[in-house]
This record gives C-alpha cells, structure tokens and sequence, in this order.
C-alpha cells in the first residue's frame, strides 16, 4: 500500500513537473530579478552595479513624476472599471433577456473590438480624435461656427486621460459582456416568471436576480480586469500619446519603460516594477476583501 502511495506522488510530480519548471524560469525567476535588481545602481547595459539598497524607493518617494504617473493609473482603474462593468452588465442582460431581430449581429459588433490589436484600435481613435479631420470635432462643428477651432482630445491636458478611458472602454466591454452573458444564460427562467407574478419589473429583477446569481463571475473579472487596464494603458499610451502632453498620460509601466530602457536607470525602474507589484497585489486582495459575498445557488 506503501509502495503504491509512493508511486502515485512520484507519477503526480513528474505531470507536474513540466508546468512547473516553466512557471520557475518565465515567471518566479523574473520576479525574483526584479526585486534584486531594484537594490542596485546600474544602466542596463554596463556590467557594474553599484548596490544601493532602498535609495531607489527613497527617490521614489519624492519623485514627482512617478506620483503623477501613479494618480493617472488609479484614475484610469476606477474610471474605466466602473464604466466598463457597468455598460457590460447592462448590455449583456439585455442581450439575454430581451428578444428581437438581430440579435446575433449585435454580438458579434460587441466583441469584435476585443479582437483588433491595441495598435489598430490606438490609429483610429488618434483619428476620431483628430482636431481638424477627426470623426468627433466634425461632428461638433455641426453646432459650432464655421470657423471653430475645436477640441484638443489628445493635446488637452485637462481632458486628454479622459480620451484614453474611452478608448479602453470601448476595446474592453465587449469581452465582458460575453463573459457576464454566458453566466445570465444559466439563470433558470422559472426565477423571472416567478418574480414577473409578483409584480417584479425589469429593474427589480435584474437586481435581485441576474446581479446576485452573477456576482461570483463579476467578482472574478473584476481582478483581472484591474490587472488588464494596467497593462492595456501602457500600450495605449505609449502608441497614442507617449506619455504627453506634459506627462499627462504618464501610467506606472510607461514611466517604468522610460527609465529603464530610455533614461539608463535599470535599477532605478526595477524599483518602479516592485512599486507595480505590490499594488497590484495589494488591490487585488482587498478587491477580493470588498466583493466577498454569500453564494446565491438556484
């Protein structure tokens, strides 16, 4: 019996074994990289390293750039989260809920934002953001003199961080709203036809009904969704903006780039990799903490 236990771990590790092994090189050992070489001094490319234990952190502090860049990136997660997850929520329950002609087309526009490279998607908004050819001012000058000069959508620094979280919504609700239809789809109708008899409207349903049974799928978007727009609004900015007007648009991973592979301070953006880290950690446990709920089952 012995023998037979021992010969069911040593099959289990060596499944295992492969997953494993890749997750050490392309995943632990970056990250352990990172926290060591954001105790050193060095440009990246020389091969001397001077260790400068948390003088990196202690700059960090006072960097107002980065602190800049920090606000942009928080403001980015609350905005286009709450957008997103909102209209995703909305449109998915109306798509599973209500009936008419057409509704496969609708889909499939919902999501083929999702499919186009954040490259493409960052070219034709540029476009739409145009101030003299744009979609958008073209349309305002309909209301405007002939000679209006327009809005600067990406040359504002008042407005232009608000133009990037439209773009980011746009791109990111129609995966969402697949993932939130495929788990309204399970709601069993009797619950609808019931609450119909009791006098329930379509609001009263959908908070009582579709948002609680669906609760456990939007609790686990929602992390992943936070980590995405980190990442999403590096890319965007950098094809977009680079960061302007003024640092505007500077996020954490853009000015993190810029450090260590634009301005030489390898250890120097190591340091800002670390800051990334742990706030992506840290929110994403107290995310988890916030949404906990009881488990609605049917």
């Amino acid at each position: 019996m012995t023998g037979s236990n021992s010969a069911r771990t040593r099959f289990i590790w060596l499944c295992l074994s492969p997953a494993v092994i890749l997750m050490a090189i392309f995943m632990l050992y970056p990250v352990v990289s990172v926290f060591q070489m954001s105790l050193y001094k060095w440009g990246g490319y020389s091969p001397d390293k001077q260790f400068v234990g948390f003088d990196n952190f202690k700059i960090l502090a006072g960097d107002m750039n980065f602190i800049r860049s920090f606000q942009n990136t928080i403001l980015l997660i609350v905005v286009v989260t709450v957008f997103t997850l909102a209209f995703a929520l909305v449109f998915a329950a109306i798509l599973t809920r209500v009936k008419f002609k057409g509704i496969g087309l609708f889909r499939v526009i919902f999501y083929i934002p999702n499919i186009l490279s954040i490259v493409v998607i960052s070219a034709m908004f540029s476009a739409i953001y145009d101030p003299t050819q744009g979609l958008l001012n073209s349309f305002l000058r309909l209301f405007h003199p002939a000679n209006w000069a327009g809005i600067q959508w990406l040359g504002n620094e008042k407005i232009v961080i608000f133009s990037l979280a439209i773009t980011l919504i746009w791109q990111a609700i129609g995966y969402y709203m697949v993932m939130y239809m495929s788990s309204m789809a399970s709601i069993p109708e009797d619950l609808y036809e019931s609450s119909a008899l009791d006098g329930a409207g379509v609001l009263k349903q959908f908070f009582s009904i579709t948002l609680p049974l669906t609760w456990s799928t939007i609790r686990t978007t929602l992390t992943f969704f936070v980590i995405s727009t980190i990442n999403l609004s590096f890319l965007l900015v950098t094809a977009m903006t680079g960061g302007g007007p003024n640092g505007s648009t500077e996020v954490f991973l853009s000015y993190m780039y810029k450090q260590a592979n634009t301005n030489s301070a390898y250890g120097y953006g190591m340091a800002i990799g670390v800051v990334v880290f742990g706030f992506s950690f840290i929110l994403s446990a107290v995310l988890q903490a916030i949404t906990k709920r009881d488990i609605y089952e049917f």
